[in-house]
């Protein structure tokens, strides 16, 4: 009965140990690799203002223009018909014809 007291209270502060360690880990935000991480996403941020491609070639962009072309060509755009909206659907009403009772009854 003692040894499992003993046992219960030594897994309760062994628990409590790995606890602060890990609180500790996630206090701690200097971390450099952290660090170099956002440094270089803020980075991209900046390069990549407006939605250009970064650091890219004359060859990449003319490259990336004709792929655009092919896909307006293949998907059905064209001059004024801007790509990246959603479509617009309009559904008719069918026409149907009224149902002639009195040819039926012949």
């Amino acid at each position: 009965m003692l040894t499992s007291t003993l046992l219960g209270g030594l897994k309760a502060a062994q628990a409590s140990v790995v606890i602060t360690r890990n609180l500790a880990a996630a206090q701690k935000v200097a971390d450099p690799i952290q660090q170099l991480f956002l440094d270089k996403i803020r980075e991209y941020k900046q390069k990549s203002a407006g939605g250009k491609l970064v650091e890219a070639s004359p060859a990449i962009e003319k490259e990336m223009k004709a792929e655009l072309e092919k896909l307006e060509k293949q998907y059905g755009g064209g001059p004024g018909v801007d790509m990246t909206s959603f479509p617009s659907f309009k559904f008719e009403e069918p026409k149907l014809d009224p149902i002639n009772e009195v040819a039926a009854k012949k």
